[in-house]
């Protein structure tokens, strides 16, 4: 069991204190856990959740700037790996208006000055947003592939699929609620191992299987109800800190593994959270 990196989680913890774009369960919105995932990939009659996760959101969260200008991102991705991207200036444009508006806030703003200090990260803010752009919005080419078809920022918070039948990445709230509104969604319940806690529809973490247009996810794991300032902030500061593929953080009821995989060491190739466990928030 490794132990839990206590400076790291310290950091978390004052993200999470100051993410103050974070929605509240059951009163911005309301999840339905249902059933637990069928541990078939195949079989639809496993099928562990007859209704939508999502019962409601508050949509007016989304027309804060943070949110808008994420939101306005999602649609700029071809899914398939292989298919290569063409990232127009448009495009490009929207991932500067991104990293503009997350900048300000006060969650990337003490991630900024933390990895500044240790001098992982530089201290001018042009300069720095340069080295998010790198790490999140370059294309690199994924595994099988001889073209840029990726990005940490795709496969990360807008999902991929591979071979057509594999939903690949995926591991954001916001992406998953608008697919499912939009009908590509259709979750399949929640999983949990020997070792997990029971999901908790109040908590801001879960397990679950989904399926994606026509590709399935056979166990994803995501924030929910969280800021896309503060997941870009968690993410950028593990990769950036931590060498290892795996890092473990306590903070508010949480007991979280971040697992993220570097791709060439100058991109993200994954990042999620990994719940371990709930304890007391001290």
């Amino acid at each position: 069991m490794i132990e839990s990196d206590r400076e790291l989680s310290a950091m978390v913890q004052e993200l999470w204190d100051n993410d103050v774009n974070r929605l509240k369960p059951g009163q911005d919105y309301r999840i339905s856990l249902q059933g637990k995932a069928g541990d078939s990939m195949l079989n639809d009659d496993n099928d562990g959740a007859g209704y939508p996760l999502f019962t409601f959101v508050n949509e007016n969260i989304f027309k804060k700037e943070t949110f808008l200008a994420f939101i306005s991102l999602l649609d700029n991705y071809v899914s398939d790996t292989g298919e290569p991207e063409i990232v127009t200036p448009e495009e490009v444009a929207e991932n500067h208006k991104f990293l503009d508006s997350i900048v300000k806030t006060p969650t990337m703003k003490i991630a900024h000055k933390y990895l500044a200090e240790k001098n992982l990260s530089p201290k001018d803010e042009t300069q720095f947003k340069e080295q998010l752009y790198r790490i999140w919005f370059e294309l690199y080419a994924r595994r099988g592939s001889s073209r840029p078809d990726s990005s940490g920022f795709e496969h990360v918070f807008v999902g991929e699929t591979r071979g057509g039948r594999t939903v690949i990445g995926f591991h954001n709230w916001i992406q998953l609620y608008l697919q499912e509104k939009l009908g590509h969604i259709d979750y399949k319940g929640y999983s949990v191992t020997a070792n997990s806690p029971q999901p908790d529809e109040n908590k801001h973490i879960l397990a679950l299987q989904f399926s994606w247009k026509n590709g399935i996810k056979p166990k994803g794991s995501i924030f929910i109800g969280v800021s896309p300032e503060f997941e870009f902030a968690l993410y950028t500061l593990c990769f950036l800190t931590s060498p290892n593929e795996r890092v473990k953080v306590h903070f508010s009821f949480y007991e979280v593994e971040i697992v993220c995989h570097h791709y060439n060491q100058k991109h993200i190739g994954t990042t999620y959270p990994v719940l371990i466990n709930y304890h007391k928030h001290k």
